[in-house]
């Protein structure tokens, strides 16, 4: 379920809830979260993982591809399941190699500039949809240590769900460095790092628990 974001410059389609396991594995046939649940967000998904997930599931809807990744690395990113000697770097190297096809409808990940502006909902607290943090998020003081199921917080302004707390949400930069911007906050979180300004960055191949995607659509 998508929700339109209406904005000056351009308009665009925002996934109502982060993606979730259920999602995810009907999509790619496996799920690789740590916290197990099919009403769950999905963790434990690279940077180049959302990216490959976002052309898979544009496929999937008949929709076109936004992505046109680099030769092998899909390849790389099923081997870094199975061989944990990878060096990442070898991995990360792939970001950079990205193209974006910019006139595609397909699903992609947003920018951070999309990403903020969403989050605010068309108002003005600190976190998305409340300045009290614990009725839209599920942060270190609240979560008991895990993410929850999507959607059981209150919604922003534009009716979305948890883009504060459970999971960090990847964003797409076009970058030299394989670093590439988490925004949102997560379970493990502190209230600080749950602000919507706040953000941090992680390379493109990590795979980590507090981290999850929510994806969008260019409106034409």
């Amino acid at each position: 379920e998508m929700v339109e974001v209406k904005r000056e410059e351009g308009s665009f389609l925002v996934m109502k809830y982060q993606v979730t396991q259920a999602l995810w594995e009907s999509v790619t046939g496996n799920n690789p979260s740590y916290f197990k649940g099919a009403s769950l967000p999905v963790e434990k998904v690279s940077w180049l993982d959302c990216v490959i997930f976002a052309n898979q599931l544009s496929e999937k809807e008949g929709l076109e591809k936004v992505y046109e990744l680099p030769e092998g690395m899909e390849d790389a990113c099923k081997n870094q399941v199975v061989d944990r000697s990878i060096d990442e770097r070898d991995i990360d190297k792939y970001a950079s190699k990205v193209k974006v096809n910019e006139s595609a409808n397909g699903y992609r990940l947003p920018t951070e500039s999309e990403w903020e502006y969403a989050a605010k909902g068309g108002e003005g607290f600190k976190y998305s949809g409340d300045d009290n943090l614990d009725d839209i998020a599920w942060h270190e003081a609240n979560s008991k240590g895990k993410t929850h199921p999507i959607g059981r917080k209150k919604c922003n302004g534009y009716g979305l769900y948890d883009m504060s707390g459970n999971l960090w949400e990847w964003c797409f930069e076009t970058s030299e460095t394989p670093n590439h911007i988490c925004r949102g906050g997560n379970f493990h979180g502190s209230t600080f790092a749950s602000t919507i300004a706040y953000r941090c960055r992680e390379f493109a191949s990590y795979r980590g628990k507090t981290i999850g995607i929510r994806l969008v659509r260019s409106i034409f």
